[in-house]
């Protein structure tokens, strides 16, 4: 009969680490949490895009002024993203994404009854500050409650709720006002954003690895000053800000140009362009093999290159070519947004949060600016106005990766010249000690 020793060294040990994992209880139930508030916030944040030209048409503005429908929400949350990611290590990650949800839809819901175009503006600012509240919560939470080895799958699901939230959004919304208008289109995105929200609060399981912290708004300060001091992770801002610009600029007007000739099609066929977004997916999925293969300036450049075959193809006067042309810009922009995120993660040695949230910032800035240029453009020069300045925020991203290139080579050089010089100063040094120790005169030794 075995001894209670032997007993006690065949019981499994028992796991210390409560925190969440495949197969352990809450794990499923979060990530489903949180790729439905994904889908929400891109739902919601992106709804009018696709019914800009019926927004222009009902309120009789030019696709500049109805361009601020989308550009208010996400230069909102650009200005929002860091103060509310402040706010949520004091009253947990849970309640900051609760409250934005719930704000973000009662606001989705009055939308489609704004009796004017600056009245939506407004309303669209709102929900866009709201929805900030989300991402500035969402991935610290996962990284509380995660284990590591689960984090990157977690992470990965919710970063692919942004796309085929931002993707479901616009088809929603178009064939909806296909059928009904597009009242019926921003409604019937809200009501789907509203299931979504009520799936993730009665999901996400309560928080058990969250400390609150105190509001200490002058060490926010000095770690965003320090992040803003730091020219690698300015560059990585301004890259992803500028990739923005063009894919804030192209599919905010794509639907002026396709509801024109030689096109002329329906609210709902533009609305479906939109599924392009799954090419964008999958490019994300293959930008750390590209990073690893090429190095991240070589992934950046391709992207770059890709992007800018995409700007040139969509000028043709078939749907074939645009279309063609759409799936590259796609492709190239999620490849370049992906190196430049991940990069602002590793480069950041402390403060990670207020690293990322910087870049989202810049990221949804560049989204605003976008939007906003891209419809000035169009209304100027047509698509070809567009694609200009596509290609002027793509000539941005070469020249400051150009840029990089280039101090990362100066340093290396200067780096190798102190080595060189270290080297040296050894050498002398050996060859003193030696001369000493071989009977060198005593004044020398002094």
């Amino acid at each position: 009969m075995p001894s209670a020793s032997t007993q006690a060294s065949t019981v499994a040990p028992v796991d210390a680490d409560t925190r969440l994992a495949p197969g352990r209880p809450g794990y499923r139930r979060t990530n489903l949490a949180l790729f439905a508030a994904s889908l929400a916030v891109f739902a919601l944040l992106y709804s009018t895009q696709a019914l800009l030209p019926d927004v222009s048409a009902a309120y009789g503005v030019t696709a500049s002024a109805a361009s601020w429908t989308v550009s208010a929400a996400t230069g909102a949350l650009a200005l929002c993203v860091l103060p509310l990611s402040a706010l949520s290590e004091r009253f947990g990650r849970r309640a900051m994404m609760t409250g934005s949800l719930a704000v973000a839809v009662a606001v989705g819901l009055l939308v489609p009854f704004a009796p004017s175009i600056e009245s939506m503006v407004a309303l669209r600012a709102v929900q866009g500050a709201a929805l900030a509240g989300v991402p500035a919560s969402a991935m610290a939470y996962l990284a509380e409650e995660v284990r590591p080895k689960a984090l990157i799958a977690a992470i990965g699901l919710f970063v692919a709720g942004n796309s085929i939230g931002g993707m479901s959004g616009r088809v929603v919304t178009g064939w909806a006002a296909q059928l009904g208008g597009w009242r019926v289109g921003l409604a019937a995105v809200g009501l789907m954003a509203a299931v979504c929200a009520v799936a993730f609060r009665l999901l996400l399981p309560k928080a058990r690895h969250f400390t609150p912290g105190t509001l200490n708004p002058a060490a926010l300060a000095r770690t965003v000053k320090g992040h803003l001091a730091d020219p690698l992770l300015l560059r990585l801002y301004a890259i992803g800000a500028l990739f923005m610009t063009v894919f804030g600029a192209v599919y905010t007007v794509i639907g002026y140009r396709l509801v024109e000739e030689p096109f002329s099609l329906p609210q709902g066929v533009i609305g479906s362009i939109f599924l392009i977004y799954l090419v964008g997916t999958a490019s994300s999925a293959v930008a750390g093999k590209l990073v690893a293969r090429l190095g991240r300036r070589g992934a950046l450049y391709l992207a770059v290159a890709t992007t800018t075959a995409g700007l040139l193809l969509s000028l043709a006067e078939t749907l074939s070519g645009v279309l063609a042309g759409l799936v590259l810009i796609t492709a190239g922009f999620f490849a370049g947004h992906a190196v430049a995120s991940s990069s602002v993660s590793r480069t950041a040695t402390t403060g990670r949060a207020q690293a990322s949230a910087l870049y989202q910032s810049a990221y949804y800035l560049g989204s605003s600016a976008g939007g906003t240029l891209g419809a000035v453009a169009f209304h100027s020069g047509g698509w070809a106005g567009t694609v200009l300045l596509g290609l002027v925020a793509v000539l941005g991203v070469v020249s400051v990766t150009l840029y990089g290139t280039h101090r990362a080579r100066v340093e290396l050089k200067a780096e190798a010249r102190e080595r060189d010089r270290e080297t040296g100063r050894e050498s002398r040094e050996i060859g003193r000690e030696t001369y000493n120790r071989t009977g060198a005169p005593s004044v020398l030794r002094a």
